[in-house]
């Protein structure tokens, strides 16, 4: 039986709406208790005591890693499943080719028959939380029930959880509503559903984070981008960072890429030592949420409040800042770990310590065929760990953009860096984003999987529509950040990278902001403007000229192959594909010639 008293004498919240909910979902999936987080620090170590109590977390070496532990989740269980991702919208053709569909009183029905009962002898978490800062208009409030106390802990530190959140929902009803069971984690009965007209989602099955924390993925950009539509606004899979100058001048960017792009180490970049006086800040790693200002430029916060980052390949070259920040108060999930409680995983140094612990907690030896970390391991660590976060970070208006950047892994065809020629071939740019596949993921090396805006998986409405938006968003702002798009990984002829990356790519950023604010000239090229010889501030830099030429040129027969390359995807879109886009394309292939 449920205890009443957890439900009738909740102290948090008088709101009638909610409560009535809570109580509708308790009683279809029937736990022991039902308890309400209100995110205070007496909450976090009782919850931390009861997650070790239950071997759901592991301490890790205090000494080296003070508040920090350790999570296995099950082996079956340990990434996002798109394939059992749904969008349920009452018609077909809302929800797109590119996403799976479920009408939605069918997930309702298939989904209720998997709860009922669900949490008998477990704990109903209800775990409020704010996306967005405090007090913000562009924030948004979520309630996620959930049996999971790994999950009332990571939504601790990924959202702005507890009290805070039910105090900007006051009365009102319009919060996102998330229902989390994770049943026996059996893969047959998982499913990860967003009913965007209903502000729901439903989640079941699983632990991983990317389909159970619902405040990210699932609330701020599969539900965001369908409220971003109705609403006007954009939510967008996009860093935001801050560029100061040394004589303190602040811009900001927003820059999509797809996964194992860099961009985390992006939005924490280091700048080189030619840049001394020049500095980074982090607004955001993963989500920006973008509204159009009084002031007509376009504005954005990150709703997010810590990082959900993939660890295999962080390290002290890669992203120091990073490092940093996971060095204590952090939840590391299926990573490896040493004989003294210390953490690994492959790329972390080049040899591995001896007497590792495998993700699984199997005995690991140097030369295994099977990795020591999962290639999906994460960390999940609060933004304030961060050395370099923005101090707007929490503003409640966000932070103006003055450029967007869309970048993908490719080894070939896209230059370093190029500036569109307007919004609307800005848009093309973002919509036509793709990276190589590697061998391990599909046998077949330097396929291109078309990934617009980075937002494939996340877009929780029909793409086309989806690009229809963004093009209409030119005609709300007055002021429209410039586009840009980025490349950090063509390679030569000898299969080598022909630019460094990392801390490097401040050179580029830097001829960003400077074209942004109309202070450094470009090369027009028949595909968009890239820097003049000279541009690019190359001082300090130990590679060849010819090198840096090859990645800033433009190949014509590899440009014309992209472009038919890039039809199949526009015929995958259909009827909803926006004509301006066929055009742009049209147009960029006549000049071609």
């Amino acid at each position: 039986m449920i205890a009443k008293s957890n439900l009738d004498q909740n102290p948090l919240t008088k709101n009638e709406a909610l409560i009535a909910w809570v109580d509708e979902m308790a009683k279809l999936c029937k736990p022991d208790r039902v308890v309400w987080c209100d995110g205070s620090e007496q909450e976090k170590r009782s919850l931390t005591e009861e997650a070790v109590a239950k071997g759901i977390l592991t301490p890790l070496n205090q000494q080296k890693l003070p508040g920090c532990y350790l999570h296995r989740s099950n082996p079956n269980d340990v990434a996002r499943v798109e394939h059992l991702t749904f969008i349920c919208t009452k018609t077909r053709e809302a929800a797109g080719p590119t996403n799976h569909w479920m009408e939605p009183q069918e997930a309702y029905q298939k989904l209720g028959k998997l709860y009922d009962g669900s949490m008998k002898g477990r704990t109903m978490y209800v775990v409020p939380y704010l996306m967005g800062p405090v007090g913000s208009p562009y924030s948004k409030v979520g309630i996620e029930l959930t049996d999971s106390v790994y999950v009332a802990l990571n939504m601790r530190i990924m959202t702005r959880m507890g009290r805070v959140a039910l105090e900007q929902l006051g009365g009102r009803g319009d919060f996102n509503r998330g229902l989390h069971a994770m049943l026996d984690c059996n893969p047959d009965r998982r499913f990860i559903c967003h009913f965007p007209e209903d502000n729901t989602i439903w989640s079941v099955g699983s632990g991983y984070g990317g389909n159970v924390l619902l405040g990210k993925k699932c609330l701020a950009l599969r539900i965001g981008s369908y409220l971003g539509k109705t609403e006007g606004w954009l939510a967008e899979h996009m860093l935001i960072l801050g560029v100061e100058s040394p004589e303190g001048q602040m811009s900001y960017v927003a820059a999509a890429f797809p996964s194992a792009c860099g961009k985390t180490n992006f939005a924490m970049m280091i700048p080189p030592k030619r840049f001394d006086g020049w500095k980074i800040w982090t607004v955001g790693d993963d989500i920006a949420w973008m509204r159009v200002g009084p002031d007509g430029r376009l504005w954005a916060v990150n709703p997010e409040a810590g990082y959900f980052g993939v660890a295999p390949g962080t390290n002290e070259k890669s992203n120091p800042n990073a490092m940093r920040t996971i060095s204590r108060d952090t939840i590391y999930t299926n990573v490896a770990v040493t004989p003294d409680g210390d953490v690994w995983w492959e790329g972390k140094s080049k040899e591995p310590p001896d007497g590792l612990t495998d993700w699984q907690g199997r005995p690991w030896k140097k030369g295994s065929a099977e990795k020591a970390a999962h290639p999906n391991s994460r960390f999940t660590s609060p933004m304030t760990n961060n050395p370099v976060l923005s101090k707007q970070a929490d503003d409640p208006q966000g932070v103006p953009i003055s450029a967007i950047i869309f970048g993908g892994r490719r080894s070939s065809t896209v230059p370093l860096v190029l500036q569109s020629f307007n919004w609307t071939h800005g848009v093309f740019l973002g919509a036509t984003l793709g990276s190589e596949t590697t061998a391990a993921a599909t046998g077949k090396v330097g396929v291109v999987r078309r990934d617009p805006m980075a937002m494939l998986p996340f877009c929780g409405y029909d793409m086309g529509e989806y690009l229809g938006h963004w093009l209409g968003m030119q005609s709300k702002i007055p002021y429209p950040p410039k586009i840009f798009q980025v490349n950090w990984f063509r390679q030569g002829k000898d299969g080598k990278f022909l630019w460094p990356g990392y801390g490097e790519n401040m050179r580029v950023l830097k001829w960003i902001i400077d074209r942004a604010h109309g202070r450094v000239g470009g090369q027009e090229t028949l595909l968009g403007w890239v820097p003049k010889a000279g541009d690019l501030d190359l001082s300090g830099l130990s590679i060849p000229a010819e090198a840096v030429d090859e990645a800033t040129s433009i190949d014509v027969a590899a440009w014309k192959a992209e472009f038919e390359s890039q039809q199949e995807f526009f015929d995958q879109l259909g009827r909803t594909l926006p004509r301006p886009l066929a055009l742009q394309r049209e147009l960029l292939m006549s000049r071609l010639g």
